[in-house]
């Protein structure tokens, strides 16, 4: 994963990635069309394919909605840095098949900066900076899920296989 690097701050909550208001769908693309939508209103506008989120402390706190990690991974977003991440968000994101990693050095990469993820040597590189930085290793089993596509696809996978 390689992209242009979108700053939020502390306790980005559910309802600021995707507002309350949009929850009469669970349609991906509708819902992306809406993400970030309260904390930057021009988001959607200004970000492309493959970007990547990075944020503070506690991403993702709020409600338990399915629909922010679903509307983040619809509009392309490709992955979400973070110190620390809620709890349920942690979870739902890897379930959607969005990657997220925890980064306690976060805040030195820059809005603007261009990012690398290197899953397999559990890497951020920073190519605007010229840093590189090891992030906290995601478990074996939440990385079959984001390969997969997600928790829905991985089951129908392992189903498949099984019937074999």
């Amino acid at each position: 994963m390689q992209g242009k690097v979108w700053k939020f701050g502390d306790n980005i909550d559910t309802d600021l990635i995707i507002a309350a208001r949009y929850l009469n769908t669970s349609e991906p693309s509708e819902l992306a069309k809406h993400i970030m939508e309260d904390a930057d209103p021009e988001f959607l506008n200004k970000m492309s394919e493959g970007d990547i989120i990075v944020a503070g402390e506690n991403f993702g706190c709020g409600s338990s909605r399915e629909h922010a990690p679903i509307a983040l991974k619809a509009a392309g977003i490709s992955a979400i840095i973070a110190p620390t991440f809620a709890r349920i968000f942690y979870r739902n994101a890897f379930n959607m098949g969005l990657p997220i990693f925890e980064l306690k050095e976060a805040n030195e990469i820059n809005e603007g900066d261009t990012v690398k993820i290197d899953m397999a040597k559990g890497e951020i590189i920073n190519i605007t900076q010229a840093k590189t930085y090891k992030f906290t290793p995601i478990p074996e089993f939440m990385q079959k899920l984001v390969d997969a596509g997600g928790l829905i696809e991985f089951a129908k996978a392992e189903i498949a296989s099984s019937e074999v």
